[in-house]
Order: structure tokens, then sequence, then C-alpha cells
């Protein structure tokens, strides 16, 4: 659809066409886990625990089209005393669609804003499997996905090798 104006082509209509967007077609959870391999007695520690958490992104295209499948994985274990409380593994992904992103946005784009729109919804999953494990409310601190992405970033750069001495 084009709209005239005046005779000329263009106006708002193409550039809507234009702009960046950023599509969620589907969300769901590939995989989860929880864990409470020392219950009842688990259940009472008596101190406070100490939780690891482990957050990764991962991404693929769709076969057959433009879309990309996002997936956020999140491992966590709580101990005290040296026991395991609780562990839990989610793997909670989305399908998008992303048009008028430049390639060299796109990288970006996929690893960073994709995996911030899916991780309130994983933020829930977790918080409500934990609390269902009978453990008071378990929330994760907001996730920088910048910064995981520089990170990630970093890492992959190779090293420079080291001079010979």
């Amino acid at each position: 659809m084009s709209m005239t104006n005046g005779g000329q082509t263009g106006g708002p209509a193409q550039d809507q066409n234009q702009l960046p967007q950023l599509n969620v077609l589907a969300q769901y959870i590939k995989d989860l886990s929880f864990e409470n391999p020392n219950a009842p007695g688990s259940l009472n520690p008596g101190q406070q625990p100490t939780v690891n958490l482990q957050i990764n992104v991962a991404a693929n295209p769709v076969a057959g089209g433009s879309d990309v499948e996002v997936e956020l994985k999140l491992e966590g274990k709580a101990e005290a005393a040296g026991a395991v409380l609780f562990s839990f593994d989610l793997a909670f992904a989305g399908i998008f669609r992303i048009h008028n992103v430049p390639p060299d946005s796109m990288h970006p784009v996929v690893m960073i804003e994709c995996p911030r729109l899916l991780f309130p919804f994983a933020r829930e999953i977790v918080a409500a499997v934990v609390r269902n494990g009978g453990f008071p409310q378990f929330l994760i601190e907001p996730v920088d996905f910048v910064s995981l992405y520089r990170q990630k970033m970093e890492q992959a750069q190779p090293q420079p090798p080291a001079p010979l001495t």
C-alpha cells in the first residue's frame, strides 16, 4: 500500500514500514527441572543459603524464514551448610521476527533485546517453582544484558599470543 501526498509518494506509512521492528511470535518453556534433594530436612535450613546463578543466552535461526529462536537459560543452586537445598534449570525461549535492523546491529538486538523481553517471564517461572518447592519466594535480580553481552564478546575475542621470552 502506498500513499500519495500532492504527487509525492512516501510519507508516514512508508516511514512506518522502514522502522526497525521486533515482534514476539511465541514464547515457551523448552526445559524445566527443579530438585529438592534433601526434603523435608531442607525446608528449614536454619541459616541463609548461598545461591549461585548462571545465565546464558543462545540464538538459532528458525528454518525457512527470517525468524530467530532465542533461548534464555537460567541455572541455579541454593546451598546451606554444605547441603543442596534446591536447584533449578530453566530453558525459556521465544521466537522473534526482526525487520529493518541493519546487519551490524542484528547480533546485539538478538542477544540483548530478545532476552530482555523473555526475562520477566522466566523470572516468574523460577519464582513460582521455588515457592511451590516449599521455599520462600526467590526473585532473581534484574539482569544487565548489555554487560552480559559485552562479557561474552570479550571472551570470544581471540587472545593475542604470549610473547616469547
